[in-house]
């Protein structure tokens, strides 16, 4: 991996040259993606994600540009040492986000140690931007998840089941004749083809899916607020019958709500 190769364009969402105060550095590795962003205090100067979680090209552009002054590193996946060694270096305060990092909620799971990284930060960032709500978290990306706060601030847990490109991929791998079918924006209700069928299955049931549990928490809550984020939340935020709340930063946001937690606790 090179350090040093020529920088790719980054995700600008406010100019480098209006940052005045020192900034923090999210560093997010998926399952798929790897996720950049910059905040200043809590607002989101600059994103970028990487299919190639080796191509490191947005570093130098980072740190000349911005110069951060805390960073945190999130993993579900293998990370490069290279990266990581070369963000603890550049960083004044860095923090590795394990089972053992202190966050600013009640986790009532009983194995901790195997609870993914992006789920508790995707709930964080919610009970951040809503806080004293009951909150569902819907993640639809390679997996889809299921996250329930309640409005004490206790993460009560969750599921996890195929994301949607999960699901069609494994019709066409575990099955002898089925093919792949690609996402499309014109699903409907009842297939009249293989490949319509196939799509009509995987889309709504996934918007059922999703729909059942909220009516469900609905009922034993009564009022619950929905996020849905992740790589697919749009395609399905128009597709739900309930009202949700879209945001595909989620997960950044709660990194960067433990990142600052925990700098202010040392």
């Amino acid at each position: 991996m090179n350090l040093f190769c020529i920088p790719l364009n980054l995700h600008y969402l406010c100019p480098p040259n209006k940052i005045l105060r020192k900034v923090n550095l999210i560093v997010e590795q998926g399952n798929t993606n790897l996720k950049v962003a910059v905040f200043d205090k809590d607002q989101l100067v600059v994103s970028s994600s990487y299919k190639d979680n080796n191509d490191a090209s947005w570093v130098n552009e980072i740190f000349e540009q911005y110069h951060p002054e805390k960073c945190i590193v999130s993993s579900v996946a293998d990370m490069d040492d290279i990266l990581i060694n070369f963000l603890k270096d550049k960083s004044p305060y860095f923090l590795w986000f394990n089972e053992n990092i202190a966050i600013p909620l009640s986790i009532e799971y009983e194995t901790k140690s195997t609870l993914g990284k992006d789920r508790i930060a995707a709930v964080t960032g919610a009970n951040y931007l809503e806080p004293g709500q009951n909150i569902l978290v819907i993640d639809a990306g390679t997996a889809i998840t299921y996250e329930v706060l309640e409005m004490s601030g206790v993460y009560k847990g969750g599921n996890i089941s195929p994301g949607m490109t999960t699901r069609f991929r494994s019709l066409n791998l575990l099955t002898k004749r089925l093919p792949l079918v690609e996402t499309s924006n014109d699903v409907p209700f009842i297939g009249t083809s293989t490949e319509s069928a196939i799509l009509a299955g995987v889309v709504n049931g996934i918007v059922y899916e999703m729909d059942g549990y909220i009516d469900t928490l609905k009922m034993k809550y009564g009022d619950v607020f929905v996020f849905l984020t992740g790589g697919h939340s749009f395609y399905f935020e128009r597709r739900l019958k309930n009202r949700i709340f879209a945001d595909a930063n989620l997960v950044l946001i709660g990194l960067n709500r433990i990142l600052e937690y925990n700098a202010k606790k040392n």
